[in-house]
C-alpha cells in the first residue's frame, strides 16, 4: 500500500479560528500554520481560486512547515473558466480587460492570459523548488461538459503546468456517466493525471458519483459532505457538514483499498465549517494507523 496523506482544505477559515481548534496561546499566521503542519503532513490551499498569491506570501508557507509537509494548491478560477472579479486580477492587467463585473477566459486578451499563467505559476515556484507542492487542483465548472475541445484544455493546462503536475476534479455529471466513467478515467490514466475523486451532496447537476480511482501514481480524495443545501450561496451551508463516525470508518477501508493502486493518496476534508473537517481528518488517520508530524510547531 502506498502513502497516504491526510489533512484539510483550509487553515485559515474565520470559522475554525473561532472554534477553538487552534491553541489559545496560537495567535498568529505564523503560528497557526507551524502547529496546523504538527497535526497533519497535506493541506490544499483554496485562497488561490479567489486571487494569486504572493511570491512572497508562498515563500512563507515554504519556510514555515517541515521539510516533508506538503501543499496542494488550487488554480486560481480564471484558469479553470469559472467567473473572476477584474479586481483579483494581477493590478497592472486589469485596465487590459474588459469593463465588465465578471470575467471568463473567453472574454480575456491571449497576452494576458499568458501573463496569468506565467505569473500565477511563478508565484508557486518556492513550493515546488522546495518539493513541498503536491499537486495544482483543476476544479472544472459545472458548465465544463465532456467533450474533445475540454479534453485538449486539460491537456494544454497539463503541458502549461509542468513541471508542476495537476489533478483534476469534475462538477459536469457528463464526466462521469455510466456510459462515459470508463472512457474519462481511461483518458486521464493515459496522460498520467491524477482524477480527483469525490464525495459529495447526489443528484444535483454539479454532481459527482464517489468513485474511487487511481489514474496516475497520486491519487486524490475530496470529501465535500452532505449538506442538505448544497445549493447554498453560504459557504457555510454548503459545506457545513460532520462525518459521522460510521462514515469515516466506512471510507477508511475504501481508501485503504485505493492506495493500494497509487504510490501516494491525498485525503482532503473540505467540509469547512467550524473544525468539521479538521476533527474528521483526525478521525480518518487515527483509523488508518496514521499519526501527526510530530514536529515542533515552535
Amino acid at each position: 500500500m502506498g502513502d497516504i496523506l491526510i489533512g484539510t482544505a483550509s487553515w485559515t477559515d474565520k470559522t475554525l479560528l473561532a472554534s477553538g481548534w487552534y491553541p489559545p496561546e496560537v495567535k498568529t499566521a505564523e503560528q497557526r500554520l507551524r502547529f496546523y503542519a504538527s497535526q497533519f503532513p497535506l493541506v490544499e490551499v483554496d485562497a488561490t481560486y479567489y486571487a494569486p498569491p504572493a511570491e512572497q506570501t508562498v515563500g512563507y508557507w515554504r519556510d514555515r512547515t517541515p521539510e516533508h509537509f506538503t501543499f496542494n494548491v488550487k488554480a486560481f478560477s480564471l484558469l479553470t473558466q469559472h467567473p473572476t472579479r477584474p479586481g483579483a486580477l494581477y493590478k497592472d492587467l486589469r485596465e487590459k480587460v474588459p469593463d465588465k463585473k465578471n470575467l471568463y477566459l473567453k472574454d480575456v486578451p491571449d497576452e494576458v492570459t499568458e501573463e496569468v499563467w506565467q505569473r500565477f505559476l511563478d508565484s508557486l515556484w518556492p513550493l515546488h523548488e522546495a518539493g513541498k507542492l503536491g499537486a495544482l487542483l483543476f476544479q472544472f465548472p459545472q458548465w465544463f461538459p465532456i467533450g474533445k475541445h475540454n479534453r485538449e484544455y486539460i491537456l494544454r493546462v497539463k503541458e502549461r503546468c509542468a513541471p508542476m503536475r495537476i489533478c483534476v476534479e469534475f462538477r459536469n455529471r457528463t464526466w462521469m456517466t455510466e456510459e462515459n466513467q470508463a472512457g474519462t478515467l481511461d483518458f486521464l490514466t493515459s496522460y498520467g493525471i491524477p482524477y480527483v475523486s469525490v464525495d459529495m451532496p447526489q443528484g444535483h447537476p454539479s454532481s459527482i458519483p464517489p468513485v474511487l480511482a487511481a489514474t496516475s501514481d497520486l491519487a486524490v480524495v475530496r470529501f465535500h459532505g452532505h449538506s442538505d443545501k448544497w445549493t447554498s450561496n453560504d459557504i457555510y451551508e454548503r459545506f457545513g457538514y460532520f462525518y459521522s463516525e460510521d462514515e469515516v470508518r466506512d471510507w477508511a477501508g475504501r481508501i485503504r483499498n485505493l492506495a493500494q493502486h497509487a504510490e501516494t493518496t491525498h485525503v482532503l476534508y473540505n467540509n469547512c465549517r467550524s473544525d468539521f473537517s479538521q476533527r474528521n481528518a483526525a478521525q480518518l488517520a487515527a483509523l488508518l494507523g496514521d499519526r501527526p508530524t510530530g514536529s515542533d510547531p515552535y
